[in-house]
């Protein structure tokens, strides 16, 4: 191989071809870079050095393994712990109502152990029914108005439509069976007729 050089002589240029032999030329011994044993313990510091990160590797990896375990151990733990305060609940929800009910099945009870007159039970069942609608209304149990009112689809249930013009068209003229409403949701529609103008 060939090189050329480029001289200065008398303020000019020249190109001249130098003959030098590249291919077989050794690198200059710099320190212990050249060497062969210096290479080699290079590339074993740097096997070493990558061994040392896969095991850094690894060990993030168990380490990351382990925390997702135990992330989905707890959310299992306070799903299970969810459903069985949900079953709780269901299962004794209506405990507090039952208790306020209880007053008025032992009024009841008393008044059929007494033998009394007709009058004398007409007040002790007036006074059943005034415990039972306290009770009721302790729970946020309320009637839904219905003799007089307007026909509501939403809260009465129509059993029958009377042809009359006593009342006015769609007027509630009979409550059969009265309807409640626990706070905003229906309970039960109430049983109704209905006037129908001819």
């Amino acid at each position: 191989m060939k090189i050329k050089v480029m001289k200065k002589t008398n303020g000019e240029s020249k190109t001249e071809m130098a003959g030098l032999d590249l291919e077989h030329e050794l690198p200059p011994a710099d320190g212990d870079e050249g060497t062969p044993e210096s290479a080699v313990s290079v590339a074993a510091g740097d096997a070493s050095g990558a061994g040392a990160e896969l095991q850094k590797l690894r060990a993030e990896r168990d380490s990351l393994l382990d925390r997702l375990a135990r992330a989905q151990a707890e959310f299992e733990n306070a799903r299970r712990r969810a459903v069985k305060e949900q079953q709780d609940y269901r299962d004794y929800a209506a405990a507090d109502a039952i208790k306020s009910l209880l007053p008025a099945m032992d009024s009841l009870e008393r008044a059929l152990q007494v033998k009394a007159d007709a009058a004398d039970l007409r007040n002790g069942v007036e006074l059943i029914y005034k415990q039972l609608q306290d009770a009721l209304a302790k729970l946020g149990v309320r009637a839904i108005p219905a003799k007089g009112e307007q026909f509501d689809p939403h809260v009465h249930e129509a059993i029958e439509m009377v042809e009359t013009s006593d009342a006015p068209d769609h007027e509630v003229i009979e409550e059969l069976q009265r309807g409640y409403k626990i706070k905003d949701r229906l309970l039960r529609p109430a049983m109704v007729k209905v006037a129908k103008n001819p």
